[in-house]
């Protein structure tokens, strides 16, 4: 499955229309409630009987963005050629082929799960020095 990284509000992100809601001020589905009113014709609304209005929603997700990861290029340089293998086809048995190589080049950013998952995989393969992704960004986490 191919994941997507978003840089603007997505169409089918679902909304929250609860303004009385003590969480709405910085909860994204409450945020994007007015963006989605302004752009769409159709709009995936939160089942109001769902929501429980306080610090405990299910649905609550923060507004705030979050440090992405683009790329891990350099890793290949810092590792054995038998490490680098194991360490390569951990990732392909989690991500797939594609989206192996589509992450380490940077196509696909990196969300900070995603990251500590590339961290295991170079510390089960015996490499445990600090690394730095090639770039890092903040994006707003719509679906992760």
């Amino acid at each position: 499955m191919h994941k997507k990284t978003y840089s603007s509000l997505p169409a089918e992100f679902a909304a929250c229309q609860y303004s009385d809601c003590p969480l709405s001020a910085d909860c994204l589905h409450f945020v994007a409630y007015p963006q989605l009113m302004e752009t769409q014709t159709y709009i995936r609304l939160i089942n109001p009987k769902l929501c429980s209005k306080d610090k405990d929603c299910q649905f609550y997700r923060s507004a705030k963005p979050v440090l992405y990861a683009r790329g891990f290029t350099n890793v290949q340089k810092c590792l054995l050629p038998e490490q680098y293998q194991r360490f390569m086809t951990t990732l392909i048995g989690r991500f797939g082929r594609n989206g192996y190589f589509d992450r380490r080049r940077g196509l696909t950013a990196l969300s900070p799960a995603e990251q500590e998952t590339v961290l295991a995989a170079l510390a089960e393969v015996g490499f445990h020095d600090k690394i730095a992704f090639d770039n890092y960004e903040e994006l707003t986490n719509y679906f992760d």
